[in-house]
């Protein structure tokens, strides 16, 4: 794989030789072409005497390297995408002239093309290690620095940077033809930038180009005014106008909500919001200049659960400006420090100051749901997972990063207490404000304000992997009263740690006046080792349905006694709280795909569900779930009736739903993607929807819509490459060609198959995002005969992939092109011969190889526990 693996011995290595004071001067030239642009970096630095070390630089080519006033032959110490730096005096400075190379794939700095008219956007991505590839650089989060950039660009563009612009100054030069597709040549104009604080390279950023823009300011709780903005590409500015004080509205929330929890007013200059084209990530947290992906701008209807999304995305990256930005972890190892913290609060922000109020359903849903799954894979670690270079920080970016992590800060806050906790948030990030801390150093606080040991707790909470189950051991006498009530606990073999929990369990029981379920009493007690008695729950009337973890306090899986299992399977669309409803619904998920309920249960189940459930999150991921139950865990014999009837029961639900609603827009997308070919009534639907000839009230035809009608009737066969670039001519905007390729892809032929494979493999001048819509849609299609041929193919690809491709690529293709509905025995076999023959292999890429293969793996488990049945 092309550019160096910098690994944490050498990065220690590094930061043993290079001292503080760190500054650099970065200059870029925007104006050169359409495929490079020019980087002048001067760094100035201490170092040890007479020691050696290297800056870090990808770049097509290095055209001049200066040391303390010796020019250096860039042949001589540019290789290995680094510049090797000897004989350092005391206090040093090198400067470095570059070409470096624009991406399309979202990392370094990535140029996009809009084709609605031609106008250009660039905009930066340096997490991890990506700020070499626009200037040299000590790349590491521990080298912190203050940073000088200037930015040579065309005169109609908007130049941003991390901070505000000092100035401006016209330049006669002329750009290179190819720089704007729009305006081939025009003049030039250099923006200078005031310098920033004290901050890690990766947090720095630029955009350029000419975007839409709207202002606001917010009056900071230091006493100044903090000038805000945001941004989108032209063609999105109608669309984005419509939500444009929305978001401020939230993000001014967001400061006002973090100033008070913890204390420590906004520290940054600005704020600035910019949503960019084909974003790998959902944003990017760079000091005082957020970058987000611009599928947040709605031009056409979204779910509930994306809008929420949003919301939980504007105030993740906002709490990372306390969090990671101003208190920055030392190394890669610590990534959960930012991640989870900035989860855990953006959810608790989301359901405190925003209208969203069922924020931890939604999380309960979407992000521990990822949890769980994740950390029931052979590859799962430890929240403080061991990272021993940057290809291992890649690939924990993951579900025990993100949502294990939130999910045990939120069992940590229930066992410290909410305001010990964020006093003790409040003293670290005054006590490391514009510095770098570990876990430790946040222990240390937190046990200073609480008055527990957290050692004791983050040895069992996060340093070792695995999750536990809790089950209620529960005896009635014949009245119906309790007269005990254990709550046992166990963990897998291969992880067998037992932890602390501060939990509540719910009495739930029927409202007469109402008809809904309602919880009725709720007891809250720590929870340890093996069996913990519950004393308080002797003498009380045993409840329709006892539910362990009421509230989502923990993280655990938790099972049902067979009295509640029974009524939560006939009765979960009944209960009230959207809470309860999550929990209990991912227990009965969870049991599903551990082969311990049946799939079809499950299926028929959220059905029931489906038909009542008015939390969009909880919905959404109904449905993908009891996709998955319905396609892969059914049995052989079983599939097709049970697909269909799925199908059907979604059509009519569809068309029962209210005019106009989330639930409508959810339900005709999943039915959109149940279709088979050969089936002439799920033709006559979509193409009748798409027409006109079949209409639900209050459904909107927009064009996001029209494009899964699209895709839906190309996966079937009744809309061929032809019809699919006539609907693209009809407006081809960024997102529509991604649709388009999609579709292409989705189509049941060999043919189409081979095109999407060869396409998303070899076809360098796809960006990031056309090469994911290639290669969902070629790994969509619910036939095993159109997989199969690829099984053996993509196992004899992987070594190619990894070796040609960058990291985000390849990562997208070997996730994206597993064929999933090939045979899952020959795939584990497959697989599993792989890896064998691949021990040396990378970490990083065993990891993604044997979390697919780990899929296929369940799949032959869980099927063959319904086909035993």
């Amino acid at each position: 794989m092309p550019g160096s693996n910098l690994t944490r011995v050498e990065a220690e290595e590094r930061k043993a030789i290079v001292a503080a004071p760190i500054h650099y001067a970065v200059s870029l030239d925007l104006t050169v072409g359409a495929k490079t642009f020019g980087s002048r970096t001067t760094v100035t630095f201490g170092a040890t005497e007479g020691a050696s070390t290297f800056l870090d630089l990808i770049a097509e080519q290095v055209t001049a390297v200066t040391l303390n006033g010796e020019t250096l032959d860039p042949a001589a110490v540019f290789a290995d995408d680094r510049i090797a730096l000897t004989g350092l005096k005391a206090t040093n400075e090198v400067t470095v002239e570059a070409l470096c190379r624009y991406s399309n794939t979202g990392e370094g700095l990535h140029r996009s093309v809009d084709p609605s008219d031609g106008n250009v956007y660039l905009y930066s991505q340096f997490e991890v290690p990506d700020a070499r590839r626009v200037y040299a650089v000590f790349d590491q989060p521990d080298l912190k620095a203050v940073f000088d950039f200037d930015v040579l660009a065309p005169a109609s563009w908007i130049v941003l940077s991390n901070m505000p612009v000092k100035a401006t100054e016209d330049d006669p030069r002329m750009t290179a033809e190819g720089t704007l597709e729009s305006h081939p040549a025009e003049t030039c104009k250099r923006w200078t930038f005031e310098p920033t604080p004290t901050m890690s390279s990766y947090l720095t950023a630029i955009c350029a180009g000419p975007y839409a823009e709207w202002h606001t300011e917010y009056a900071n709780e230091d006493g100044r005014t903090v000038p805000m903005a945001q941004y989108c590409r032209q063609a999105l500015a109608p669309a984005f106008a419509k939500d444009v004080d929305y978001l401020f509205d939230i993000t001014k929330k967001g400061f006002a909500f973090y100033a008070k929890t913890w204390g420590v007013p906004y520290p940054y200059a600005k704020y600035d919001q910019i949503y960019v084209p084909e974003y790998n990530a959902g944003a990017m947290e760079n000091i005082g200049m957020v970058t987000i992906r611009d599928q947040y701008v709605f031009e056409s209807k979204v779910t509930d659960a994306l809008a929420e999304r949003r919301v939980v995305t504007v105030l993740h990256e906002l709490a990372h400006m306390w969090f990671g930005d101003l208190v920055t972890m030392k190394w890669w190892n610590d990534l959960w420090l930012n991640e989870s913290f900035a989860e855990f609060t953006s959810t608790l922000a989301t359901a405190e100051a925003t209208e969203w109020h069922d924020a931890w359903a939604t999380f309960c849903s979407g992000e521990k749901s990822w949890a769980l799954r994740q950390d029931q894979l052979p590859t799962t670690h430890p929240i403080v997972a061991p990272i021993n270079d940057l290809n291992d920080t890649y690939v924990n970016f993951d579900g025990i990063t993100y949502a294990k992590g939130a999910s045990v800060l939120k069992q940590l806050v229930a066992y410290v207490g909410r305001d010990r906790f964020f006093e003790g948030i409040h003293n670290y990030l005054g006590k490391h404000a514009y510095s770098n801390a570990t876990l430790a150093d946040l222990l240390a606080e937190l046990e200073a304000t609480s008055g527990r040991d957290l050692k004791a707790w983050s040895a069992l909470w996060l340093e070792e992997a695995g999750i536990t189950t809790i089950v209620p051991q529960v005896e009635t006498a014949a009245d119906g009263t309790i007269t005990s009530l254990t709550l046992a606990q166990t963990a897998p073999a291969e992880h067998p740690t037992l932890r602390p929990h501060r939990l509540a369990v719910g009495f739930y029981n029927e409202d007469p006046a109402t008809g809904a379920i309602v919880r009725t009493d709720r007891i809250e007690l720590d929870v340890d080792g093996v069996a913990t008695a519950v004393p308080e729950a002797a003498g009380r009337r045993m409840p329709a349905l006892l539910l362990v973890n009421d509230d989502d306090l923990t993280y655990t899986k938790i099972r049902f006694d067979q009295v509640s299992l029974a009524f939560a399977e006939e009765n979960l669309h009944r209960f009230d709280d959207a809470l309860a409803r999550a929990v209990i619904w991912l227990a009965f998920w969870d049991m599903t795909r551990d082969g311990e309920f049946p799939a079809e249960r499950f299926v028929d189940m959220t059905l029931r569900l489906l038909a009542h459930e008015d939390e969009s999150t909880t919905f959404r991921y109904a449905l993908s779930c009891m996709s998955t139950a319905a396609w892969h865990y059914t049995p052989t014999d079983r599939r097709d009736a049970v697909v269909r009837r799925v199908a059907a029961t979604l059509w009519d639900l569809a068309q029962q739903a209210e005019a106009g609603s989330d639930n409508q827009f959810q339900l005709v997308t999943a039915y959109l993607g149940y279709g088979e070919e050969g089936d002439a009534e799920f033709v006559r639907h979509a193409a009748g929807l798409k027409s006109g000839e079949v209409s639900l009230p209050g459904l909107e035809i927009d064009n996001n819509l029209t494009w899964t009608l699209n895709r839906a009737l190309a996966s079937v066969n009744a809309m061929d490459e032809d019809e699919i670039a006539g609907e693209l001519a009809k407006k081809e905007t960024t997102e529509n060609r991604e649709f388009a390729m999609g579709a292409r892809a989705a189509r049941p032929t060999a043919k189409a198959k081979a095109w999407a494979w060869q396409a998303a493999i070899q076809d360098e001048s796809l960006t990031n995002m056309q090469l994911e819509a290639v290669a969902h849609g070629f790994a969509g299609t619910p036939r095993a005969d159109l997989a199969e041929p690829y099984a053996a193919k993509y196992f004899e690809t992987i070594d190619w992939i990894w070796a040609h491709r960058t990291f985000h690529m390849a990562e997208a293709l070997l996730e994206g092109l597993y064929p999933v509905y090939a045979d899952p025995k020959s795939l584990v076999d497959l697989g599993d011969a792989w890896l064998a023959s691949h021990a040396d292999a990378d970490n990083a890429l065993r990891r993604i190889v044997i979390e697919n293969v780990e899929g296929s793996r369940r799949t032959l488990k869980v099927r063959a526990y319904n086909e035993a049945l």
